[in-house]
Formats: C-alpha cells, structure tokens, sequence
C-alpha cells in the first residue's frame, strides 16, 4: 500500500513542485523531477531503493569488468601456467615501456641542448652584428661560461 502524499507522477502538483524546485534552489527542482521518473522504482521502502541501488553498481561492475581485466595482474584465467606467461609478458611490457619513456626522456634533453646551442650561436651573432654598427664596440664579447 503506498500511502504517500505525493504520487511519482506526473500530475498538476508534481510538475508544480519541480517548477517551483527550479526557482527556488535548482537541485531541488532535480530530486523532484528524479522522484517523478524514478519513484515508483523504489515503492516507497528504503529497502527498494537499497535493491535498485545495488542492482545498478552490479551492473556497473559487470560493464566494466571486462576493461579492467585486460589490465589487472589479480584476475586468474583459472589456468596457472597462462597466468604466470601472461605476468610474465605484463612484466616485459612494462620493462620495454620503462625503457621507451627514458628514451623519449634523452631525446627531450638532446633537442633542448640544440635548442640552446641555436640559440646561443644566434645571440652571439646578433650581439657581433649589433656591436659592430655602434661606434666604438668593434670587438666580439668574449664568453667566459
């Protein structure tokens, strides 16, 4: 027997509530139209609502079961010896993985080396060249670094 006041419907209060939700505080006007869609889901009884709560992150957990498995080293295949090869290759990849960010990490420093070095070769001649047209600054800085 369901003995609220308020019927998850859409009748002339209901859609009045929601309006005057939004205007108000617009999370509220969201619950209730939550209430509206969804009420009769959960009958009124906390423990509905519990089982329909429940219901849902079993379904989520199952929808994303199979993405996680492919990188989880805990699921078991049921067969020890593909479990140790597939740990194996895990642990292989990850080495090489290791290895490829370390080498992207050498050819950063490298470029930026050539970069300053360009730019070193680019100031120095900029300051030969800016030197040169003032009178009395003929001579090339010397570089003490």
């Amino acid at each position: 027997m369901n003995t609220a006041l308020i019927k998850p419907a859409w009748s002339p209060l209901t859609i009045g509530l929601m309006v005057l939700g939004f205007i108000v505080f617009w999370p509220l006007g969201l619950a209730v139209l939550g209430y509206i869609l969804w009420g009769e889901k959960f009958g009124g009884s906390s423990d509905k609502a519990q089982a329909y709560v429940d219901k849902g992150r079993a379904w989520c957990s199952s929808a994303t079961r199979g993405y996680r498995s492919g990188t989880s080293f805990s699921q078991s295949s049921g067969n020890a010896a593909f479990d140790d090869y597939r740990e194996a290759q895990l642990r292989r990849l990850e080495e090489e993985r290791r290895r490829l960010d370390d080498e992207i990490r050498e050819f950063q420093d490298y470029m930026a080396n050539l970069r300053k070095a360009k730019d070193r070769e680019e100031f120095d001649r900029f300051m030969g060249d800016r030197n040169g047209t003032r009178q009395g600054y003929t001579d090339r800085p010397t570089d003490n670094a």
